[in-house]
């Protein structure tokens, strides 16, 4: 099947053609162009789906954010001292590596730090966390060099918490737009192929390379390389669960006093201002089943939720009204770490990003490009 293209296109896109990427979100562009760095005069194409890049990449929240405290106390009961610290450490290089491709002014990047807020209702759990604070903090030393998280008094007039928030002056903001906006530019400023509407049906393995079946060409390939993230189920037998989050916006409010990142419950909440709008985002854990899906869209379940925990909570005695929602797919699974792995001669790939895409994927799509 070739959807009707000419010699022209079969010849300049889709001939000789050494390195497929699937996904043109952060791991798949950062893996291309490490390629490029690596094979200067290599042919690289990148496949993906939507118009624009899909998953997660240009539909997050824009936090430059490495785990809150109480997320952190949770993957240290599922995960060793040693692993816990050294994921930590990739996020936090990952952002470093991503604050100097892109640059601040363009991420437009806000250090404003973030905050963590623990519902009134829940005591056992905010006591919890306060009793391992100074335990994480030396925990962390080795790469902050400092204490990462200290309390902080509520300035901020947020409704049915506890007063106590804790605070970690190394969090940030970024405009996800801008961010990969300046990755398209990038790649095809090193003449990398992005195209756009290309679902991969299909691939197999050949003596030399793989073929590869999209819903409108079939070529051939050297070598593959997948950056699906939460789309990445089949490929690596179910180590990656989609996870859906659901995102909503406010229109401006007048007056709003509030900067910063911002997170409740381990993470599953999760808000900050964008200018004088609150962007507000999460409440997965609502609806488990529910949101462990590739397809997009909101439900009423969870956009109740959002909405009654920013009027209760997060805007209580404040009118505000909702200009915009959305939603993104995460790549999840039992385990924190993401999978980077050959899985055959000529495929591999970069998944399983934990919610954290922003700050790890630059340093996933090297990693992924130099399995090569």
């Amino acid at each position: 099947m070739q959807a009707n293209l000419s010699f022209w296109e079969l010849k300049n896109w889709f001939s000789n053609v050494d390195f497929t990427i699937v996904g043109s979100g952060i791991v798949g562009i950062n893996a291309a162009l490490r390629l490029r760095e690596k094979f200067p005069s290599a042919k690289i194409i990148i496949l993906e789906k939507g118009f624009l890049p899909q998953g997660a990449s240009t539909k997050n929240a824009g936090f430059a954010c490495f785990g809150s405290l109480s997320e952190i106390i949770a993957d240290l009961k599922n995960h060793s001292e040693e692993e816990v610290l050294q994921l930590i450490k990739k996020r936090w290089e990952g952002l470093a590596l991503l604050r100097k491709k892109i640059g601040d002014q363009t991420l437009d990047f806000k250090p404003y730090g973030g905050y963590e807020l623990f519902f009134k209702e829940n005591e056992s759990h905010f006591q919890e966390c306060l009793q391992k604070m100074p335990f994480v903090n030396e925990l962390l030393r080795p790469i902050f060099k400092t204490d990462v998280f200290n309390k902080q008094i509520d300035r901020f007039n947020f409704g049915n918490i506890h007063e106590t928030l804790i605070f970690n002056p190394f969090e940030g903001q970024i405009d996800t737009g801008n961010m990969m906006q300046v990755f398209l530019k990038l790649a095809a400023q090193e003449n990398i192929f992005i195209l756009n509407n290309q679902t991969v049906s299909q691939f197999t393995e050949t003596n030399n390379g793989v073929e590869v079946l999209t819903n409108d060409v079939s070529f051939y390939t050297k070598k593959i390389l997948f950056a699906t993230n939460g789309f990445a189920s089949q490929l690596t037998n179910g180590e990656v669960k989609p996870a859906r989050a659901q995102v909503l916006i406010t229109k401006p409010i007048e007056n709003l006093d509030l900067k910063g990142t911002f997170h409740i419950d381990e993470g599953f909440y999760y808000f900050r201002n964008i200018g004088d709008r609150i962007l507000f985002g999460g409440a997965r854990n609502v609806d488990f089943e529910g949101e462990t899906t590739t397809q997009f869209g909101e439900t009423e379940i969870i956009q109740n939720k959002l909405e009654a925990i920013l009027k209760e909570v997060i805007l209580p005695n404040q009118s505000f009204e909702i200009e915009h929602r959305w939603s993104g797919i995460m790549g999840m699974g039992s385990g924190k770490n993401p999978i980077v792995r050959q899985l055959s001669e000529n495929v591999f790939c970069g998944v399983r990003l934990g919610g954290m895409g922003v700050a790890i994927g630059s340093i996933i799509g090297k990693e992924l490009a130099d399995l090569v």
